[in-house]
């Protein structure tokens, strides 16, 4: 059993900071990439950044210079730094792995339960 556990969400005014985290437990071999996406009401899932194991990233356009991704692999942790907060920023975020667990060569895709981030302006 694989778990993903984010934190970090808040309430922050507009030009603010916060950092989420996510925590990656269970019968996990390895974590190719880990990942941050966004899910606005009425709106799709999107990614915001994501970072592979050799911490090549990739940025969604509307968050680049602002928002940084980084990972312990020793914790199986990834992080979200996120700058210069906008009301457009406000979602509930949530992690994403992709990963090899012990019992086996495949790899699968888990979520974590979201986190929610809403910026006033």
């Amino acid at each position: 059993q694989v778990q993903l556990v984010e934190s970090g969400g808040d309430l922050v005014q507009a030009g603010g900071s916060l950092r989420l985290s996510c925590v990656a437990s269970g019968n996990i071999a390895s974590i190719n990439v880990m990942g941050w996406y966004r899910q606005a009401p009425g709106m799709q899932r999107v990614l915001v950044a994501s970072i592979r194991s050799d911490s090549n990233t990739n940025y969604a356009n509307s968050v680049k210079g602002r928002f940084t991704i980084s990972r312990d692999n020793a914790k199986n942790t990834v992080y979200l730094q996120m700058n210069s907060l906008k009301p457009e920023d406000t979602a509930v975020y949530y992690c994403n792995a992709e990963l090899t667990l012990e019992t086996g060569p495949w790899t699968y895709r888990y979520w974590g339960q979201g986190t929610q981030v809403t910026v006033s302006s």
